[in-house]
């Protein structure tokens, strides 16, 4: 069986949740991702929230905001989802489409050592596959 582990990418980048939006920006340039997990003032063992680029640009430069004033913790919200490393593909699919998340955080032991992305998903599924992840990703119901 295929694992949440097999089709990550690891390495995934830690922001405090005091750190500026203009530092995530640079963050996710100088490490070429499009989100960055939040950590509770600096402990990487507890996630308060996932840091988009997206979030960056509408939650706070759309908003007339700035980046340099706002921090990561500023726009965490809700509660982060990720999955166990020894979670097969089905449950990975199901925990993204249930949740229309693109990006999911992959723990083990309680830490965080991986990120699974469309860029994996595309990289490891079949067509049929990922054509049924996105159109529930992004569905609008």
């Amino acid at each position: 069986m295929t694992t949440a582990k097999d089709i990550m990418h690891t390495g995934a980048t830690w922001i405090p949740a005091h750190e500026t939006l203009d530092r995530a920006a640079q963050m996710m340039r100088d490490h070429k991702v499009g989100a960055l997990p939040i950590s509770e003032n600096g402990d990487q063992d507890r996630m308060i929230g996932i840091l988009t680029d997206r979030d960056i640009v509408v939650g706070c430069v759309a908003m007339g905001r700035d980046p340099s004033k706002t921090t990561a913790g500023d726009l965490a919200q809700g509660t982060p989802r990720w999955i166990d490393t020894e979670a097969g593909v089905e449950a990975v699919l199901e925990e993204m489409q249930s949740h229309q998340i693109r990006r999911l955080p992959v723990v083990e032991n309680k830490k965080l050592i991986g990120m699974i992305s469309e860029a994996d998903l595309a990289q490891h599924l079949s067509d049929d596959q990922i054509a049924g992840w996105a159109e529930k990703v992004y569905s609008r119901s």
